[in-house]
């Protein structure tokens, strides 16, 4: 058997509210095969995110644990985590997360940098190419609409190739013509790269290209 790239345990995500602590999270069992495409589905609040973010190690689990490439998450400090992410991660959110101040190239050449690439910007020009936005590589995001946007968001998450990509409702924001190129420009980046890809949807018509679909209850997979 070959093992997980992602595994979870009984992992628990609990937080803090104004009311006190909400559970949001109920003992999740869960294994990702490396190359696998997993669609995690489920109604508004039902975990999706969170679990996501447990997986990226963005939330930290409150218990059971969590492991991504045979290293457990549950163990590592912040600086660790983040290391960790900047080495095997890829991160797509819904939002864009673009840096204002940056120029699309700049945006998405920041973890080639940090991982200290020295052709970081060879890299970035060659990964916005990728995703047809060559041309726009001098623009700030406020310059790009939404569909643009989100292909330097995933030229950024898939610059660096990670060994795992994580997408949150990468298509929330956007229209159908431009949500169905990005599915397709993620689905391409993941086969060139070989990464595994995991993704929160609500769409089931991309559900149905995912390899395997966990369905998520009240914290807890249903199906």
């Amino acid at each position: 058997m070959t093992d997980p790239v992602l595994s979870l345990l009984d992992a628990e995500l609990t937080l803090s509210g104004n009311a006190g602590p909400v559970e949001i999270l109920h003992g999740i069992t869960l294994d990702v095969a490396p190359g696998e495409t997993l669609g995690l589905v489920g109604p508004s609040g039902s975990g999706k995110s969170s679990l996501l973010m447990l997986m990226g190690g963005l939330e930290r689990a409150t218990g059971g644990s969590v492991a991504a490439l045979g290293h457990d998450l549950t163990a590592l400090d912040e600086d660790a985590l983040a290391r960790f992410r900047r080495d095997n991660m890829g991160v797509v959110f819904q939002s864009f997360h673009l840096i204002p101040t940056m120029t699309a190239l700049e945006n998405v050449a920041i973890p080639l940098e940090l991982a200290g690439l020295r052709d970081a910007h060879d890299r970035a020009e060659a990964q916005l190419e990728a995703v047809g936005l060559g041309h726009r590589s001098g623009h700030y995001p406020g310059q790009l609409s939404g569909g643009e946007q989100q292909r330097v968001a995933l030229a950024r998450a898939t610059a660096p190739h990670p060994k795992i990509l994580l997408a949150d409702e990468p298509t929330g924001n956007l229209d159908a013509a431009n949500g169905a190129q990005i599915m397709d420009l993620l689905f391409d980046l993941r086969d060139r790269h070989g990464a595994t890809l995991v993704m929160v949807t609500h769409a089931p018509e991309l559900a149905e290209r995912c390899d395997r679909v966990v369905r998520l209850d009240d914290g807890r997979v249903a199906a």
